[in-house]
């Protein structure tokens, strides 16, 4: 009988039982007991349940580790290893990482840099009275100068910045564009199932696309808002260099081929116009004759011509 295994206990003051006969739930940090070592753990129900909560709870539960919170010397030298001669300020607190894990935080003195912080993290092994430096990073405060968000170059160039010699990036996801095989239109769809079809562009322009471009081309400077249109007599649509485009956009666009005009070669709207309509004329000034030559002999000057050598 006396060899017979320990019955793990199942009342839920067995837990405070367990403790007083010298049976841990943890091992200490200290040398280990090998007496208690050998025994083994009793657990009850409600230690379990208890150890299962405080999993849940997470890191923000766990106390700082004594040995790791008092390095603090040791963390400010780490700092200032990284940071530049004198921008290691005040010591702004200890957070506790996890077990044995503590993370050191030091205000910045650097400028340019106001609000930020130096966090310092260090460790130490299970039953070891050293503590040693993980990592060392310059954070930004809740009040801290942050500089914008940064945004990729292909998104955020605006149109008019594209140079003679830049390429823009492949869009795979352009709005504005969909599979040449997808019919946009109804005017369209004989074009695009002959010859769109595997034949021709791989993407055409969407629906969406198709009322960005007009809308930009109509609220531009060359359409019925713009400076020449609002001192036209006439608008584009009755002039005869007034060329349409193909699409339903002809009903509203076309393009003007004056060489006279400020908008030749260029997209305009169909309420668009110049000063050089085909079809208008201003009124022709007459002909004046220049007026009579007037002699002036009464500002004339009488000068003495030397004699001639003969």
């Amino acid at each position: 009988m006396g060899d017979n295994p320990c019955v793990p206990p199942t009342s839920l003051d067995d837990g405070a039982g367990a403790a007083s006969a010298g049976a841990p739930d943890t091992a200490p940090d200290t040398a280990p007991d090998i007496a208690a070592s050998a025994r083994p753990a009793v657990r009850s129900r409600a230690s379990r349940a208890g150890a299962r909560a405080g999993a849940r709870a997470g890191v923000r539960a766990l106390a700082p580790d004594a040995v790791c919170a008092a390095a603090t010397d040791l963390a400010r030298a780490a700092a200032e290893q990284d940071a530049d001669p004198g921008t290691v300020g005040a010591h702004l607190g200890a957070v506790a990482d996890g077990e044995r894990l503590v993370t050191h935080s030091f205000a910045s003195l650097a400028r340019g840099y106001r609000g930020w912080r130096w966090a310092v993290t260090v460790a130490r092994a299970p039953r070891s009275r050293t503590v040693t430096v993980c990592e060392v990073v310059l954070l930004p405060g809740a009040d801290a100068i942050l500089p914008p968000p940064w945004v990729p170059w292909q998104d955020r160039i605006a149109p008019g910045d594209l140079g003679p010699a830049d390429v823009l990036p492949y869009r795979t996801d352009d709005p504005g564009l969909v599979p040449g095989f997808t019919i946009t239109d109804e005017a369209d769809e004989d074009h695009q199932q002959v010859w769109e079809l595997g034949l021709g562009r791989v993407r055409v322009l969407s629906i969406e696309g198709r009322e960005a471009a007009a809308d930009r081309w109509y609220l531009g400077d060359r359409g019925p808002t713009g400076e020449e249109a609002l001192h036209a007599t006439a608008p584009c649509s009755t002039c005869g260099y007034f060329l349409p485009i193909a699409g339903n956009l002809r009903r509203a666009f076309g393009v003007c081929a004056n060489a006279w005009s400020p908008s030749d070669g260029r997209v305009v709207s169909v309420d668009h116009g110049c000063g050089a309509h085909s079809e208008t004329d201003v009124e022709a000034a007459p002909a004046e004759s220049p007026p009579a030559p007037i002699l002036d002999e009464t500002g004339a000057e009488a000068v003495a011509l030397p004699p001639r050598e003969s």
